[in-house]
C-alpha cells in the first residue's frame, strides 16, 4: 500500500474536504478540489455506468457527475438541498462528485493518518489512502486516482 504521508508536501500537514455519504464520513485532498457547487440535476446519458448520473454544464464545459455512494458500493444518494457536487480534477479531467453534504475543511497532521485495515481485499483497500481519527469520528481518506483509474470509471 502507498504510504499516505508521501502524498503531501513535507509540511507534515494535509488539508482535506470532508463529506457525508450515509452515516459515514469521507474526505479528499483539497488540492484535487476545484470548487463545490450546490446540487443541480444532470442530463442522463444512455448506457453510462450506474455510478455516472449524467453530465452538467460547468461554465461551458460538460463534465460527468458521479454518485460517490454508488461508486463506493453504498446506497444511491437521494439528492436534497443540502447535497453538493464537489468538482475535482482527476487525471487531468474535471469530474463532479455528488455527495450528501460537505462537512468541513480540516487540516490534519500527517502523523494522524492510519493505514486502512487489512479486512478488505487489496483492490478495495487501495481505494482508501488512510483512515483519519478526528473529533470522535473516523474519516476515510479516499484515493481519487484509484477510484477512477480507468476511463470507464469517469466516462459519461
Amino acid at each position: 500500500m502507498q504510504d499516505p504521508t508521501k502524498t503531501v508536501a513535507n509540511s507534515g500537514f494535509l488539508e482535506i474536504i470532508s463529506f457525508h455519504l450515509g452515516k459515514q464520513v469521507f474526505c479528499v485532498n483539497i488540492m484535487s478540489v476545484r470548487e463545490i457547487r450546490g446540487w443541480a440535476p444532470s442530463t442522463t446519458l444512455p448506457h453510462s455506468p450506474p455510478h455516472v448520473l449524467g453530465v452538467i454544464n460547468l461554465r461551458g464545459s460538460v463534465i460527468p457527475v458521479i454518485d460517490m455512494a454508488i461508486r463506493l458500493g453504498l446506497q444511491p444518494i437521494e439528492p436534497t438541498e443540502r447535497s453538493a457536487i464537489i468538482v475535482t480534477n482527476i487525471a487531468g479531467k474535471l469530474v463532479g462528485l455528488l455527495v450528501e453534504n460537505v462537512s468541513d475543511m480540516i487540516t490534519v497532521n500527517t502523523s494522524e493518518l492510519q493505514p486502512a485495515p487489512d479486512v478488505l481485499p487489496a483492490a478495495e483497500r487501495a481505494l482508501t489512502k488512510a483512515i483519519i481519527p478526528h473529533d470522535k469520528q473516523m474519516i476515510c481518506y479516499l484515493d481519487l486516482d484509484a477510484l477512477f483509474s480507468t476511463p470507464e470509471d469517469i466516462a459519461a
